[in-house]
């Protein structure tokens, strides 16, 4: 798993890649999904800063409770750490090309292009955006020891808590635009047709870009946690990650229960990354959750096919479910969608390097068409 040459940098085989880093990428995309599709498409983002919906159904409220006790920061969280890993690992990769800088750049460059695009025509809830902001400050952390590393992590999260502690004056808007936007949402997004959802959504913008400000810091600690994990090697140790594991989950647990939301919510993801990477560094957390690793090779075309996806279903050019779904239908929607995306992915990866963004990101990192197909031998391993 070195550097292919500083003259000819390429992207990694498939056979090369951390199968447990796939896992864990695949299912944290499931949290992903199911907090999109049930508090971000089925309704207004903001309805939840309103504070009076009311939810009919007892199981309704059963899985609230469950997707924002277990599962809603955490999932994003975790994957702000597995981006981070990932930028580390690239890094650490591209040690002996001359050209590691400019491609390490050219590759965030191309993500923000992707992620401005997602991000404007279609869905304004995108974190690609954010991702590629935040990798261009952590990129010159690589260059550092892991102290250096260390020390910007904490700063960062510290920072973090301190802001969600004592919020900034003026950052988040205010409960009357929100209930204005929310009014707008309910009719628009469930009623208009392509251009009027698309106007709307750049309309919004400027909120969402508000509640992007408050997890910032957050989104660029945890890029620093996820590089960290990889230069410390545990990520590649399964006693050390079951040392943090436990740990992590029952503290966080134990700062959810009192009310320390932000500081919990980081130790459950920390906690469910690393167990879950447990699991799978043995034989028989292979075979359970292989499932997985597919679909977290394919992570970048998922999560853009569910935004496509979802916007057809619940926007009024297509089905205009938007307002009309309890939580438990829109998330029975959510999983029929993540279970054909598991089957679609293993299929796909049985005849392709990479999913189809994924081969067009790398292709604009590399400045080079990269091979598409696998090989006769590449296809039996």
């Amino acid at each position: 798993m070195t550097s292919d040459g500083a003259a000819s940098p390429r992207p990694i085989s498939p056979s090369d890649r951390i199968d447990a880093i796939d896992v864990l990428r695949g299912i944290a995309l499931f949290g992903v999904m199911a907090i999109n599709v049930v508090m971000e498409f089925r309704i207004s983002i903001f309805e939840q800063f309103l504070g009076a919906r009311t939810l009919a159904s007892p199981v309704d409220r059963a899985v609230e409770t469950i997707l924002t006790q277990a599962v809603e920061l955490k999932a994003f969280a975790l994957f702000s750490l597995l981006f981070g890993a990932g930028l580390a690992i690239q890094f650490d990769r591209l040690a002996n090309s001359e050209r590691r800088t400019f491609l390490l750049l050219r590759r965030l460059a191309v993500l923000l292009v992707f992620g401005v695009t997602h991000l404007c025509l279609i869905w304004n809830g995108d974190i690609l955006t954010e991702y590629a902001l935040a990798g261009f400050i952590v990129l010159p952390f690589l260059f550092g020891p892991r102290w250096l590393l260390t020390l910007a992590a904490l700063a960062s999260l510290a920072l973090y808590l301190a802001m969600q502690a004592f919020p900034p004056a003026g950052l988040f808007p205010g409960r009357t635009a929100i209930w204005r936007d929310v009014i707008d949402a309910n009719r628009i997004y469930a009623t208009g047709g392509f251009l009027d959802v698309l106007a709307f959504r750049l309309r919004e913008i400027p909120l969402i870009a508000s509640l992007h400000a408050f997890v910032f810091l957050r989104t660029i600690g945890l890029f620093l946690v996820g590089a960290l994990a990889w230069r410390s090697g545990i990520l590649q140790n399964a006693r050390g990650l079951l040392v943090i594991a436990l740990p992590a989950i029952c503290l966080g647990a134990a700062l959810l229960y009192v009310g320390i939301e932000p500081l919990g919510n980081i130790l459950l993801a920390l906690g469910y990354g690393a167990a879950i990477l447990f699991i799978a560094s043995f034989g028989r957390g292979k075979r359970l959750l292989g499932w997985a690793a597919p679909l977290g090779r394919m992570a970048f075309t998922n999560y853009v096919a569910q935004s496509l996806i979802f916007g057809w279903i619940f926007y009024g050019y297509g089905l205009g479910l938007f307002g009309r779904l309890g939580i438990t239908q829109a998330l029975a929607i959510g999983i029929a969608v993540y279970v054909g995306q598991v089957l679609f992915s293993a299929w796909w990866l049985r005849h392709y390097r990479y999913g189809p963004i994924e081969w067009l990101w790398r292709t604009l990192m590399y400045g080079a068409l990269q091979p598409m197909l696998l090989s006769r031998v590449e296809g039996v391993q």
